[in-house]
């Protein structure tokens, strides 16, 4: 067993060894990885919300699914806050934790300017892009503008 005394030799930067193509190489610039999504690239500033506001809108079809799933991340990761209804009367806001959380039907929001908030954050909310999935935000849009047509009722 010679090659448990002599270890077998890799060939640096990636190369396969077999015929030294490199098998690390860094994607094409502008490709998406088969599964993946387009990155966000709307900068985090007044302006890149307006432009949000005006020019995203929802690539997921509006089905029982998408508004189903899209309460459970919402129950998760915005109702403590937001409240169940989205009239920002959260468990937080009822102990005084935060004050001012504004309630979704005194808002002039858009798909694209709710996925921004969620991508960036705003004011004191944080952003959440990190621990929800491209999909589950845009669920959760659905789920959002769901509760500010019931709240305008």
């Amino acid at each position: 067993m010679p090659d448990m005394y002599e270890s077998v030799p890799y060939n640096p930067n990636g190369a396969d060894g077999i015929n030294n193509d490199p098998v690390n190489l860094k994607p094409v610039g502008g490709t998406i990885a088969r599964g993946g999504h387009p990155a966000y690239n709307i900068p985090d500033t007044n302006e890149g919300y307006e432009l949000a506001k005006t020019t995203l809108t929802n690539p997921l079809e509006a089905s029982e699914e998408n508004l189903e799933n899209g309460k459970k991340m919402y129950d998760i990761y915005c109702a403590s806050c937001h409240g169940k209804k989205g009239d920002g009367n959260g468990v937080l806001s009822q102990r005084e934790k935060f004050s001012g959380i504004p309630n979704y039907k005194d808002r002039e929001i858009t798909a694209g300017s709710i996925y921004h908030v969620i991508m960036h954050g705003k004011n004191l909310m944080g952003s959440h892009a990190s621990q929800i999935t491209y999909t589950e935000r845009w669920q959760i849009v659905q789920y959002v503008e769901k509760l500010r047509t019931d709240l305008a009722k």
